[in-house]
């Protein structure tokens, strides 16, 4: 359940810059996975993937850095901190 909603928070946040900047397709996404967010990279892009079907970011690049302080105020968390966006023509 924590992941769902995890990647609810990520996709809306995904979709919404997507839009933003009239985005064609999201090419990649780079996140930081907080040390208590239980997500590994490989975690993250399996459940990103299920998330992201039939929407414009299925198929983006993903890059993760996994953090280590337990004691960083996001450390529960997932953090964007890049999407890369094709723009429409």
């Amino acid at each position: 359940m924590h992941e769902h909603a995890l990647m609810n928070d990520v996709m809306r946040e995904i979709l919404k810059t997507a839009a933003a900047e009239n985005a064609r397709t999201v090419t990649g996404v780079s996140v930081w996975l907080g040390a208590l967010s239980h997500m590994t990279p490989q975690h993250f892009a399996e459940h990103f993937a299920d998330a992201a079907a039939g929407s414009i970011a299925a198929g983006a690049t993903i890059t993760a850095t996994t953090s280590t302080d337990i004691h960083h105020p996001h450390a529960a968390g997932v953090m964007i901190e890049g999407i890369e966006v094709e723009p429409a023509p």
